[in-house]
Protein backbone atom coordinates (compact mmCIF):
# COMPACT_ATOMS: atom_id res chain seq x y z
CA UNK A 1 0.00 0.00 0.00
CA UNK A 2 1.44 3.27 -1.31
CA UNK A 3 0.03 6.99 -0.09
CA UNK A 4 -0.04 9.17 -3.04
CA UNK A 5 -0.78 12.92 -3.11
CA UNK A 6 -1.46 14.04 -6.07
CA UNK A 7 -1.60 17.80 -7.38
CA UNK A 8 -3.78 19.11 -9.71
CA UNK A 9 -5.69 15.79 -9.51
CA UNK A 10 -9.09 17.63 -10.95
CA UNK A 11 -7.15 18.54 -14.19
CA UNK A 12 -7.13 16.44 -17.44
CA UNK A 13 -4.26 14.22 -16.94
CA UNK A 14 -4.48 14.04 -13.26
CA UNK A 15 -7.66 13.32 -13.31
CA UNK A 16 -7.24 10.49 -15.86
CA UNK A 17 -4.10 9.20 -13.66
CA UNK A 18 -6.33 9.11 -10.19
CA UNK A 19 -8.99 7.13 -11.92
CA UNK A 20 -5.83 4.85 -13.20
CA UNK A 21 -4.84 4.53 -10.03
CA UNK A 22 -7.65 3.58 -8.11
CA UNK A 23 -8.24 0.63 -10.48
CA UNK A 24 -5.12 -0.92 -10.81
CA UNK A 25 -4.03 -0.31 -7.07
CA UNK A 26 -7.90 0.05 -5.06
CA UNK A 27 -5.56 -0.35 -1.87
CA UNK A 28 -3.59 2.68 -2.23
CA UNK A 29 -4.66 6.12 -0.53
CA UNK A 30 -5.08 8.98 -2.77
CA UNK A 31 -5.29 12.37 -1.83
CA UNK A 32 -5.91 15.19 -4.66
CA UNK A 33 -4.94 18.32 -4.30
CA UNK A 34 -6.22 21.02 -6.60
CA UNK A 35 -6.86 24.71 -5.92
CA UNK A 36 -10.14 23.97 -8.84
CA UNK A 37 -8.93 27.25 -11.02
CA UNK A 38 -11.16 27.84 -14.54
CA UNK A 39 -9.69 23.95 -15.89
CA UNK A 40 -9.97 22.48 -12.55
CA UNK A 41 -13.24 19.65 -12.44
CA UNK A 42 -14.71 17.41 -9.94
CA UNK A 43 -17.30 16.36 -12.18
CA UNK A 44 -13.48 14.83 -13.33
CA UNK A 45 -13.98 12.36 -10.84
CA UNK A 46 -17.34 12.13 -10.27
CA UNK A 47 -17.45 7.77 -10.51
CA UNK A 48 -14.82 7.80 -7.90
CA UNK A 49 -15.21 10.76 -5.64
CA UNK A 50 -16.94 8.21 -2.98
CA UNK A 51 -14.13 5.37 -2.97
CA UNK A 52 -12.97 4.55 0.46
CA UNK A 53 -8.77 5.62 -0.46
CA UNK A 54 -9.92 8.73 -2.28
CA UNK A 55 -9.54 11.93 -0.57
CA UNK A 56 -10.21 15.51 -2.04
CA UNK A 57 -8.61 18.67 -0.71
CA UNK A 58 -9.03 22.08 -2.30
CA UNK A 59 -6.04 24.38 -2.02
CA UNK A 60 -3.16 26.05 -3.72
CA UNK A 61 0.53 24.22 -4.39
CA UNK A 62 1.92 27.34 -3.15
CA UNK A 63 0.24 27.48 0.48
CA UNK A 64 3.33 25.81 2.92
CA UNK A 65 1.72 24.90 6.00
CA UNK A 66 -1.25 23.13 3.43
CA UNK A 67 1.69 21.29 0.89
CA UNK A 68 3.80 21.11 4.40
CA UNK A 69 0.94 18.74 6.12
CA UNK A 70 -0.06 16.68 3.25
CA UNK A 71 3.15 16.17 1.94
CA UNK A 72 4.30 14.96 5.48
CA UNK A 73 1.47 12.15 5.23
CA UNK A 74 2.31 11.28 1.95
CA UNK A 75 5.20 8.29 0.67
CA UNK A 76 4.40 9.52 -3.01
CA UNK A 77 3.89 13.64 -4.35
CA UNK A 78 3.39 13.93 -7.75
CA UNK A 79 3.05 16.62 -9.26
CA UNK A 80 0.35 17.68 -11.99
CA UNK A 81 -0.46 21.18 -10.84
CA UNK A 82 0.18 23.82 -13.77
CA UNK A 83 -1.26 26.48 -15.50
CA UNK A 84 -0.30 24.32 -19.53
CA UNK A 85 -2.60 26.56 -21.66
CA UNK A 86 0.50 28.29 -24.27
CA UNK A 87 -2.04 30.88 -25.38
CA UNK A 88 -3.27 31.91 -21.59
CA UNK A 89 1.17 32.12 -20.71
CA UNK A 90 1.09 34.63 -23.30
CA UNK A 91 -1.40 36.81 -22.47
CA UNK A 92 -0.70 36.82 -18.90
CA UNK A 93 2.67 35.14 -17.56
CA UNK A 94 2.65 35.70 -13.43
CA UNK A 95 0.44 33.37 -13.22
CA UNK A 96 2.83 30.56 -14.76
CA UNK A 97 5.53 31.88 -12.76
CA UNK A 98 3.57 31.82 -9.69
CA UNK A 99 2.25 28.27 -9.72
CA UNK A 100 4.58 26.36 -12.29
CA UNK A 101 7.70 27.55 -10.45
CA UNK A 102 6.88 29.23 -6.91
CA UNK A 103 4.44 25.47 -6.21
CA UNK A 104 7.06 23.39 -7.88
CA UNK A 105 9.36 24.68 -4.80
CA UNK A 106 6.92 24.71 -2.30
CA UNK A 107 6.70 20.95 -3.23
CA UNK A 108 10.30 20.47 -3.15
CA UNK A 109 10.72 21.99 0.04
CA UNK A 110 8.14 20.04 1.92
CA UNK A 111 9.32 17.11 -0.03
CA UNK A 112 12.65 17.66 1.52
CA UNK A 113 12.06 18.16 4.69
CA UNK A 114 9.62 15.86 5.36
CA UNK A 115 11.64 12.11 3.11
CA UNK A 116 9.26 11.42 0.97
CA UNK A 117 9.62 7.63 -1.05
CA UNK A 118 9.43 9.56 -4.42
CA UNK A 119 8.52 12.88 -6.12
CA UNK A 120 7.70 12.43 -9.69
CA UNK A 121 7.65 16.08 -11.43
CA UNK A 122 4.88 16.03 -14.79
CA UNK A 123 6.72 18.13 -17.32
CA UNK A 124 6.30 18.68 -21.09
CA UNK A 125 8.12 18.14 -24.63
CA UNK A 126 7.94 21.72 -25.04
CA UNK A 127 10.58 22.45 -22.78
CA UNK A 128 13.08 21.15 -25.63
CA UNK A 129 11.38 24.14 -28.02
CA UNK A 130 10.86 23.42 -31.94
CA UNK A 131 12.75 20.74 -33.26
CA UNK A 132 13.99 20.61 -36.84
CA UNK A 133 14.86 16.98 -37.33
CA UNK A 134 15.48 13.97 -35.40
CA UNK A 135 14.13 13.87 -31.98
CA UNK A 136 14.59 15.17 -28.25
CA UNK A 137 16.76 13.26 -25.48
CA UNK A 138 16.30 13.21 -22.32
CA UNK A 139 19.90 15.08 -22.20
CA UNK A 140 19.40 17.34 -24.88
CA UNK A 141 19.32 21.05 -23.82
CA UNK A 142 16.32 22.62 -23.08
CA UNK A 143 15.11 26.06 -25.68
CA UNK A 144 11.72 27.02 -24.26
CA UNK A 145 9.62 29.58 -26.52
CA UNK A 146 6.83 30.58 -24.59
CA UNK A 147 6.23 31.88 -20.84
CA UNK A 148 4.21 28.01 -20.26
CA UNK A 149 7.53 26.29 -21.49
CA UNK A 150 9.84 28.24 -19.78
CA UNK A 151 8.38 27.88 -16.53
CA UNK A 152 7.98 24.31 -16.75
CA UNK A 153 11.72 24.32 -17.86
CA UNK A 154 12.18 26.02 -14.36
CA UNK A 155 10.16 24.01 -12.60
CA UNK A 156 12.00 20.72 -14.39
CA UNK A 157 15.53 22.52 -13.36
CA UNK A 158 14.77 22.82 -9.66
CA UNK A 159 13.43 19.31 -9.34
CA UNK A 160 16.75 18.51 -10.46
CA UNK A 161 18.66 20.27 -8.68
CA UNK A 162 16.68 18.94 -5.77
CA UNK A 163 18.01 15.51 -6.40
CA UNK A 164 22.06 16.79 -6.88
CA UNK A 165 22.22 19.36 -3.73
CA UNK A 166 19.80 17.28 -1.62
CA UNK A 167 19.27 14.02 -2.28
CA UNK A 168 15.77 14.17 -3.01
CA UNK A 169 14.54 11.01 -5.33
CA UNK A 170 13.01 12.91 -8.13
CA UNK A 171 11.96 12.01 -11.31
CA UNK A 172 10.72 13.94 -14.05
CA UNK A 173 8.93 12.93 -17.05
CA UNK A 174 8.17 14.85 -20.59
CA UNK A 175 5.34 13.93 -22.36
CA UNK A 176 4.00 14.76 -25.95
CA UNK A 177 0.68 16.32 -26.72
CA UNK A 178 -1.92 14.64 -24.80
CA UNK A 179 -5.77 14.11 -25.48
CA UNK A 180 -8.51 12.20 -24.46
CA UNK A 181 -11.88 12.56 -21.81
CA UNK A 182 -11.76 15.43 -19.66
CA UNK A 183 -9.93 17.68 -21.44
CA UNK A 184 -10.64 20.94 -21.37
CA UNK A 185 -12.70 22.42 -24.36
CA UNK A 186 -9.46 25.20 -24.95
CA UNK A 187 -6.90 22.71 -26.14
CA UNK A 188 -7.20 21.85 -30.25
CA UNK A 189 -8.63 18.68 -30.03
CA UNK A 190 -11.47 19.31 -27.54
CA UNK A 191 -12.12 22.68 -28.75
CA UNK A 192 -12.35 21.11 -32.43
CA UNK A 193 -14.75 18.60 -32.05
CA UNK A 194 -16.76 20.94 -29.64
CA UNK A 195 -17.33 23.67 -32.27
CA UNK A 196 -17.41 21.27 -35.27
CA UNK A 197 -20.37 19.69 -32.93
CA UNK A 198 -22.11 22.91 -32.43
CA UNK A 199 -21.57 23.77 -36.26
CA UNK A 200 -18.76 26.47 -35.69
CA UNK A 201 -15.99 26.76 -38.09
CA UNK A 202 -12.37 25.50 -36.13
CA UNK A 203 -9.05 28.25 -35.59
CA UNK A 204 -6.34 26.66 -37.42
CA UNK A 205 -3.01 28.56 -36.70
CA UNK A 206 -1.41 29.58 -39.93
CA UNK A 207 -1.08 27.62 -42.48
CA UNK A 208 -1.54 24.47 -39.99
CA UNK A 209 1.76 22.95 -40.94
CA UNK A 210 3.09 22.81 -37.18
CA UNK A 211 3.36 19.34 -36.51
CA UNK A 212 2.99 17.17 -32.70
CA UNK A 213 3.07 13.33 -31.55
CA UNK A 214 -0.16 13.28 -30.50
CA UNK A 215 -0.32 10.24 -27.19
CA UNK A 216 -3.57 8.93 -25.89
CA UNK A 217 -3.74 10.35 -22.19
CA UNK A 218 -4.42 6.65 -20.83
CA UNK A 219 -0.96 5.86 -22.52
CA UNK A 220 0.25 8.51 -20.86
CA UNK A 221 -1.18 7.73 -17.20
CA UNK A 222 0.54 3.73 -17.79
CA UNK A 223 3.65 5.27 -18.50
CA UNK A 224 3.77 7.12 -15.54
CA UNK A 225 2.63 4.58 -13.41
CA UNK A 226 5.77 2.10 -14.99
CA UNK A 227 8.04 4.97 -14.10
CA UNK A 228 6.96 5.91 -10.37
CA UNK A 229 7.26 1.82 -9.72
CA UNK A 230 10.23 1.17 -12.14
CA UNK A 231 11.96 4.65 -12.85
CA UNK A 232 15.36 5.39 -11.34
CA UNK A 233 15.70 8.73 -9.29
CA UNK A 234 17.64 11.23 -11.08
CA UNK A 235 16.54 10.19 -14.33
CA UNK A 236 14.50 12.05 -16.72
CA UNK A 237 11.62 10.01 -18.85
CA UNK A 238 10.30 11.07 -22.19
CA UNK A 239 6.84 9.89 -22.94
CA UNK A 240 5.77 10.03 -26.80
CA UNK A 241 4.41 7.31 -29.20
CA UNK A 242 6.90 8.70 -32.50
CA UNK A 243 4.03 9.85 -35.06
CA UNK A 244 4.10 13.69 -35.63
CA UNK A 245 1.64 14.87 -37.60
CA UNK A 246 1.04 18.46 -38.72
CA UNK A 247 -2.25 20.20 -37.31
CA UNK A 248 -3.87 20.41 -41.00
CA UNK A 249 -3.77 16.34 -40.75
CA UNK A 250 -5.06 16.48 -37.19
CA UNK A 251 -8.19 18.30 -38.46
CA UNK A 252 -8.97 17.00 -41.52
CA UNK A 253 -9.24 13.52 -38.99
CA UNK A 254 -11.36 15.15 -37.33
CA UNK A 255 -13.51 16.73 -39.95
CA UNK A 256 -13.84 12.88 -41.56
CA UNK A 257 -14.84 11.79 -38.15
CA UNK A 258 -17.28 14.21 -37.50
CA UNK A 259 -18.97 14.33 -41.31
CA UNK A 260 -17.77 18.12 -41.91
CA UNK A 261 -15.86 19.15 -45.01
CA UNK A 262 -12.84 22.02 -45.08
CA UNK A 263 -15.05 24.62 -45.51
CA UNK A 264 -15.09 24.42 -41.62
CA UNK A 265 -11.42 25.09 -41.32
CA UNK A 266 -10.88 28.91 -40.53
CA UNK A 267 -7.01 29.71 -40.83
CA UNK A 268 -5.92 32.26 -38.02
CA UNK A 269 -3.13 34.77 -37.64
CA UNK A 270 -0.21 32.24 -35.79
CA UNK A 271 0.45 32.84 -32.38
CA UNK A 272 3.81 34.82 -31.08
CA UNK A 273 6.73 32.14 -30.69
CA UNK A 274 4.35 28.91 -32.37
CA UNK A 275 7.10 26.18 -32.10
CA UNK A 276 7.17 24.14 -35.37
CA UNK A 277 7.54 20.14 -34.26
CA UNK A 278 7.79 18.75 -31.03
CA UNK A 279 9.57 15.29 -31.27
CA UNK A 280 10.69 12.54 -28.65
CA UNK A 281 13.02 9.73 -28.25
CA UNK A 282 11.40 7.61 -26.06
CA UNK A 283 14.21 4.81 -25.92
CA UNK A 284 14.54 5.30 -22.41
CA UNK A 285 11.12 4.77 -21.36
CA UNK A 286 10.75 1.40 -23.21
CA UNK A 287 13.52 0.08 -21.82
CA UNK A 288 11.04 -0.04 -18.49
CA UNK A 289 8.70 -2.22 -20.44
CA UNK A 290 6.36 0.63 -21.91
CA UNK A 291 4.58 0.53 -24.86
CA UNK A 292 1.51 2.80 -26.00
CA UNK A 293 -1.87 0.10 -26.36
CA UNK A 294 -3.64 2.87 -28.42
CA UNK A 295 -3.68 3.24 -31.94
CA UNK A 296 -3.49 7.59 -32.99
CA UNK A 297 -6.26 6.97 -35.59
CA UNK A 298 -8.12 4.86 -32.90
CA UNK A 299 -7.97 6.88 -29.63
CA UNK A 300 -8.58 9.87 -32.12
CA UNK A 301 -12.34 8.09 -32.94
CA UNK A 302 -12.59 7.19 -29.18
CA UNK A 303 -12.16 10.59 -28.22
CA UNK A 304 -14.62 11.61 -30.08
CA UNK A 305 -17.45 9.18 -29.27
CA UNK A 306 -16.56 10.31 -25.58
CA UNK A 307 -16.89 14.24 -26.23
CA UNK A 308 -20.48 12.96 -28.37
CA UNK A 309 -21.54 11.11 -24.99
CA UNK A 310 -21.04 13.76 -22.53
CA UNK A 311 -22.28 16.84 -24.15
CA UNK A 312 -23.88 17.91 -20.52
CA UNK A 313 -19.83 17.81 -18.94
CA UNK A 314 -18.50 19.92 -22.03
CA UNK A 315 -21.64 22.55 -22.69
CA UNK A 316 -21.54 23.89 -19.39
CA UNK A 317 -17.96 24.21 -19.50
CA UNK A 318 -18.43 26.01 -23.01
CA UNK A 319 -20.95 28.39 -22.00
CA UNK A 320 -18.44 29.82 -19.64
CA UNK A 321 -15.64 30.05 -21.74
CA UNK A 322 -15.97 33.70 -22.55
CA UNK A 323 -12.20 34.23 -22.32
CA UNK A 324 -11.73 32.09 -25.44
CA UNK A 325 -11.72 34.05 -28.36
CA UNK A 326 -12.96 31.70 -30.43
Amino acid sequence: MKRLLITGGAGFIGSNFIRHIVQKYPDYKIVNLDKLTYCGNLDNLKDIENHKNYKFVKGDITDASLVGKLVGESDIVINFAAESHVDRSITDPGVFVNTNISGTFTLLEAAKKTGVELFVQISTDEVYGSVEAGSSKETDALDPNSPYSATKAGADLLARSYFVTFKLPVIITRSSNNFGPYQYPEKIIPLFITNLMAGKKVPLYADGMNMRDWLYVVDNCEAIDVVMHKGNPGEIYNIGVGGEITNLELTRGLLGILGRDESFIEYVKDRPGHDKRYALDVTKLKALGWRPRHDYRDALKLTVDWYKKNEVWWSRLVACRKDIKY
